[in-house]
């Protein structure tokens, strides 16, 4: 098991001061180089449980242990160092720097890591021949479609050879073609680079082509 999370638990309080309770003392295994989805009803949680999972929100009670490190140990800035060395992540909305290249938004990661800018981009343009865009790599994101966008994030979350990508509805802002595509990228990186993945999705051809499909449902978590 790569990650191992025990007894989270994750409320919120509404405008008239009740709790909601999103996460009711989930537990969950994450296994190595494998892709792992998680489906459910919008609301479930299953967001929430991925962000949490990546060290990007806290839990109420709970531990995430990654590697043999407990992440909700770490303080904020080894947090950060932790998350940018061993976790990738792409959401539905790529997030990408508008004012940058695809290969400056590939490297950027790589130079917070301690890269010089000349080998940071020579990664970059190697990632992003990987996934078919490397004569896109000098346009920005408004000149690049929307499966272009998400699949320079994709790049851009390889960058750092992740030990995990968390990835939250990558497919859900786009049309079929590009899904599929997407899709198949993810299954030849867990292929060819064994790479572990995390994936919210609704997408059924993500779903059907996963190794291990968890379903959230009332705030816990079940393996279908």
């Amino acid at each position: 098991m790569i990650l191992k999370a025990e007894n989270i638990c994750k409320s919120f309080n509404k405008s008239d001061n009740q709790k909601l309770e999103i996460l009711k003392d989930i537990s969950f295994e994450l296994e190595e180089n494998k892709i792992t989805v998680i489906v459910g009803a919008s609301g479930a949680g299953k967001s929430t449980l991925l962000h949490i999972l990546s060290g990007l929100d806290n839990p109420d009670k709970g531990s995430v242990t990654i590697k043999e490190t407990n992440i909700f140990k770490l303080r904020d800035d080894e947090l950060s160092t932790f998350r940018n060395k061993n976790i990738g992540f792409i959401f539905q909305f790529h997030h990408l720097l508008p004012e940058f290249t695809a290969v400056e938004n590939v490297a950027i990661p790589l130079m917070i890591n301690g890269l010089k800018l000349a080998p940071a981009s020579q990664k970059a343009d190697e990632f992003l021949e990987m996934v078919g865009l490397k004569e896109r790599a000098g346009h920005k994101p408004a000149e690049l479609s929307g499966g272009e966008q998400q699949r320079v994030a994709a790049a851009r979350a390889l960058a750092n050879s992740p030990q995990i990508i968390f990835a939250d509805e990558p497919t859900g802002n786009l049309d079929s073609a590009n899904s599929e595509m997407l899709v198949q990228l993810f299954i030849e990186l867990r292929n060819k680079y064994k790479q572990t993945f995390l994936i919210v999705t609704h997408n059924l051809e993500l779903v059907k082509l996963a190794d291990i499909v968890w379903e959230m449902k009332d705030g816990k978590i079940y393996k279908k």
